[in-house]
């Protein structure tokens, strides 16, 4: 009989393949959906006005899609973290029960820490592909995909569902752009992408075990 912990480790698991594909198309239905509808309720409105009301309202998405950022990815951080504090036996069963005990803020404050830098620092190209590559995105097309990514990693965090903010963003991207005409997306782009999320997973699980093997090979008894 599977103790309860492998199954919530299976369960995860089946969760988090599943929402690999459900969360790019959820991005791309409520981003597609959001766009149809301000064409519609605005369709009399002057572009010049919409422009300026949009470039406003993307503070209020751009605060929200951030927020759903940190409530989903950050997460997984901090549970990585906390997980290989607990293997290293640093952080005691009690801790973890207890929201982490003494180290509750510090694994907060790194893992915010660590993707705030590494945003900074090198996401500079990926924000260039998103914003501008895969389609241009006007004000309110930026605040329609910000919006619908927002949702999306807002409903998937309150279920307890991993998912990645790239793939969302995507998704409600390509949804965007489809509004206008399907070539407007560029698909040879958008296809890379999925190549790379594919590649991500086997490259990353290489890797790791490259890493472990070499621990194990200095440090047999670790």
């Amino acid at each position: 009989m599977r103790s309860g912990f492998h199954v919530i480790i299976i369960e995860g698991w089946y969760k988090t393949l599943i929402f690999i594909v459900v969360a790019p198309i959820m991005g791309l239905v409520l981003g597609f959906s959001f766009m149809v509808a301000i064409f519609w309720l605005l369709r009399d409105k002057p572009p010049q006005r919409i422009d300026k009301w949009f470039r406003k309202l993307q503070l209020l998405s751009a605060a929200g899609y951030s927020l759903g950022h940190g409530g989903n990815d950050a997460q997984k951080t901090m549970g990585i973290v906390a997980g290989a504090l607990y293997s290293a036996k640093v952080m005691s069963a009690a801790d973890m029960a207890h929201n982490w005990g003494r180290f509750h803020w510090p694994i907060i404050l790194a893992a915010h820490t660590a993707i705030a830098l590494g945003t900074y620092f090198g996401g500079w190209r990926i924000v260039h592909t998103m914003g501008s590559r895969i389609t241009k995105l006007k004000p309110v097309g930026g605040f329609c995909a910000e919006t619908a990514g927002a949702i999306t990693l807002f409903a998937t965090a309150l279920a307890g569902i991993p998912v990645s903010t790239t793939h969302t963003i995507t998704g409600a991207i390509i949804g965007v752009g489809a509004t206008n005409r399907l070539s407007a997306v560029r698909w040879g782009i958008a296809r890379r992408i999925v190549w790379a999320w594919v590649f991500t997973i086997p490259a990353s699980a290489l890797v790791a075990a490259v890493v472990f093997a070499l621990v194990r090979w200095v440090h047999p008894g670790a």
